[in-house]
C-alpha cells in the first residue's frame, strides 16, 4: 500500500581517483497513504499507473481531462463535464481554472452551494482569478447574499474596472438589497403584497434563495394564497426535507384552512428541526389553544349549555384574530347559540361578516355571509352575493350555492304547508294528521255559519288551504317534491330532485352543524 520515490544515487570517486561507480536507481518506500509525503499536486488517491509519472505528465493528463470536460460542457452534458473536471482536479489540486470550471458546471446544475466551495477554491489557489471571483459573486448572489456578491464584484473590478458583466451584477447586488429592505418594512407594515412583490424581483437574481422563497410563501399564506404557499414550502422540502422555514410554512397554510390537527404536526416537526423557531412555538401554542376551545364550545352545546357556550367561543374568537376561516365557523357557531337564546345575535353576526367584507373582498366570506343570510331566511340578499361570488369564481360549488339560494327564495314566496298546518318541517305522519283535524275543525265552514259574509270567506278559505296542505304532506311522493322545492303546480319547471348540500348548504338553524 506504499507509493513507490524513485532515488537517484551519486558517483562515489575514490580518494585515489579510481573508477567510478555507475549510477543506479533503487525504489525506496514512502510512508502508507495517510503520512505521504507533500508533492506537488498535494496528497491524492491516483491510480496505480499514475504513481510513477512525473509532474508534466501529471499535467498533461489532468489537461486532457480538463479538455474532455470542456468538450461535455460544450454539448451541455454537465454530469459528464463536471466527472472530468473532477479527474483533473484529482490529479493536479493545486490548478484554479479547474476548480474554476467544476464551478461553472456545478451553477448550470443549479448546485451552488458546491459551486460557491469550488469558486472560493480557485481564488485562494490565485487570488488574481477573474473568473473564479465572478463565479463566487454569482454563487452568493443566487443564494440570497448580496453583500458577499458584491465584495466579489468589487473585486472584479479591481483587477479589470471595465468589466462590464461585474458592473451589472453590483447592481443586480444593489437592487436585491434594496427589494430586500422594502420587503421588511412590508412585513412590518402587513402589506403582504409588497412583500410578496419584492420577493419577486429579489428571486430573478436569487433563484435559490431559501431565506426568500419562505418569506414569500409565508406572506402569501397570510393573503389567503394557500395553494401557492404550499407549493413553494413543498418545492423547498423536495430539496431539503428538514427545512424548519419550510415545514412552519406548510403548517401555516393547513392552520390557516381550518385543518388544526395536520397543522401541529407540521409545527411540532418544524421545532423538532429548528428549536428556536418562535413562530412555529407560537403557531403551535394557538393552533392546540383555538382546537381545545372550540371543542369546548361544542360540548357545550351538545349539552345545551348555551350561555356556557357562547363564553366559550367568544373566547376562542380572541385566540388568533388572523385566522379567518376557522373564526367564521367560531362567529357561525355563536351566532346558533346566541340564536337559541336571543335571535337578534344572528343579525350580530352578519353584521360582523358585513364589516369583514368591508377589510377585502373574500369569496369564502362571501359565502359566509350568505349563509348567514340563508339561516336569518334573507333569501333575496343571499341570491343577491352569490351571483356576486358566481361571476367572480364560476365553478360548480358556487353554482350550486346559487341554485340552492335561488329554491330557497322561490319556496319562501309559496304557499308554507307547514305553517298552514302549525307544524314543524320534521313533523312525523302522525302529528301531520293531528294537526290537520285541528285546523280543520277550526276553519269548518259550518263552525263560522253564523259569522259574516266576508269571515265566512276567509274561513272558507283557509280551510280549503288546510285540505291542500294536508294532500300534499300526507302523501309520501307529493311531500318529497315538496320539499325539494319543485313546483307541484307545473311539473315541467323540472326544478326538484335538487342535491340539497355541500360544505355551505344551509336551512334555518344549521350553523352548528355546519361548521361544527
Amino acid at each position: 500500500g506504499s507509493i513507490l520515490r524513485k532515488t537517484q544515487l551519486t558517483f562515489h570517486v575514490s580518494e585515489g581517483g579510481g573508477a567510478t561507480m555507475p549510477t543506479t536507481t533503487v525504489a525506496t518506500p514512502l510512508p502508507s497513504i495517510g503520512k505521504m509525503a507533500t508533492v506537488d499536486c498535494d496528497d491524492v488517491n491516483m491510480d496505480p499507473d499514475m504513481e510513477f509519472l512525473s509532474d508534466e505528465e501529471l499535467e498533461r493528463e489532468a489537461e486532457g481531462f480538463k479538455e474532455q470536460g470542456n468538450a461535455y460542457y460544450i454539448k451541455k452534458d454537465y454530469s459528464e463535464a463536471y466527472n472530468y473536471y473532477t479527474k483533473a482536479i484529482d490529479m493536479c489540486p493545486k490548478n484554479p481554472s479547474y476548480y474554476g470550471n467544476r464551478a461553472a458546471t456545478l451553477m448550470m446544475l443549479c448546485r451552488y452551494r458546491e459551486a460557491l466551495e469550488d469558486a472560493q477554491q480557485a481564488v485562494r489557489l490565485d487570488d488574481t482569478f477573474m473568473k473564479g471571483h465572478l463565479r463566487e459573486g454569482k454563487c452568493h448572489l443566487s443564494l440570497g447574499n448580496a453583500m458577499a456578491a458584491s465584495r466579489c464584484f468589487q473585486r472584479v473590478l479591481e483587477l479589470e474596472p471595465d468589466n462590464s458583466q461585474a458592473q451589472q451584477e453590483v447592481k443586480n447586488a444593489e437592487s436585491i438589497l434594496e427589494y430586500e429592505k422594502m420587503a421588511e418594512i412590508g412585513f412590518e407594515k402587513r402589506d403582504f403584497r409588497m412583500v410578496v412583490f419584492c420577493m419577486d424581483r429579489a428571486l430573478e437574481s436569487a433563484s435559490a434563495c431559501h431565506r426568500f422563497k419562505i418569506l414569500k410563501a409565508e406572506c402569501l399564506a397570510l393573503l389567503g394564497r394557500y395553494p401557492e404557499a404550499q407549493t413553494v414550502a413543498s418545492d423547498i422540502l423536495r430539496m431539503d426535507c428538514t427545512n424548519g422555514d419550510a415545514l412552519y410554512v406548510r403548517g401555516l397554510c393547513l392552520y390557516y384552512e381550518d385543518c388544526i390537527d395536520k397543522a401541529v404536526q407540521f409545527f411540532v416537526q418544524a421545532l423538532r428541526m429548528a428549536p428556536d423557531h418562535e413562530k412555529a412555538r407560537l403557531a403551535c401554542r394557538n393552533a392546540k389553544a383555538l382546537k381545545a376551545k372550540k371543542e369546548e364550545g361544542n360540548k357545550a352545546f351538545k349539552e345545551g349549555n348555551y350561555e356556557a357556550a357562547y363564553e366559550l367561543y367568544s373566547e376562542a374568537l380572541t385566540i388568533d384574530p388572523n385566522n379567518i376561516k376557522t373564526n367564521a365557523k367560531l362567529y357561525c357557531n355563536r351566532g346558533t347559540v346566541g340564536s337559541k337564546v336571543n335571535v337578534a345575535t344572528v343579525i350580530v353576526t352578519v353584521c360582523i361578516f358585513i364589516s369583514l367584507l368591508k377589510l377585502g373582498k373574500n369569496e369564502r366570506f362571501v359565502c359566509i355571509l350568505c349563509c348567514s343570510y340563508m339561516d336569518t331566511e334573507q333569501y333575496e340578499e343571499a341570491v343577491r352575493d352569490y351571483e356576486k361570488v358566481y361571476q367572480t369564481e364560476k365553478t360548480k360549488e358556487h353554482k350550486q350555492l346559487l341554485k340552492n339560494a335561488q329554491l330557497e327564495l322561490k319556496k319562501s314566496k309559496r304557499k308554507d304547508y307547514y305553517k298552514v298546518l302549525g307544524v314543524d318541517k320534521n313533523a312525523t305522519e302522525d302529528e301531520i294528521k293531528k294537526a290537520y283535524r285541528k285546523r280543520a275543525l277550526m276553519h269548518h265552514p259550518d263552525r263560522h255559519s253564523g259569522a259574516s259574509a266576508e269571515v265566512q270567506k276567509e274561513e272558507e278559505k283557509k280551510f280549503k288551504e288546510v285540505g291542500e296542505a294536508f294532500s300534499v304532506l300526507s302523501d309520501p311522493k307529493k311531500k318529497s317534491r315538496y320539499d325539494s322545492g319543485q313546483d307541484l303546480e307545473d311539473d315541467g319547471m323540472n326544478m326538484g330532485g335538487q342535491q340539497r348540500g355541500g360544505p355551505w348548504a344551509s336551512g334555518p338553524g344549521n350553523f352548528f352543524f355546519q361548521f361544527g
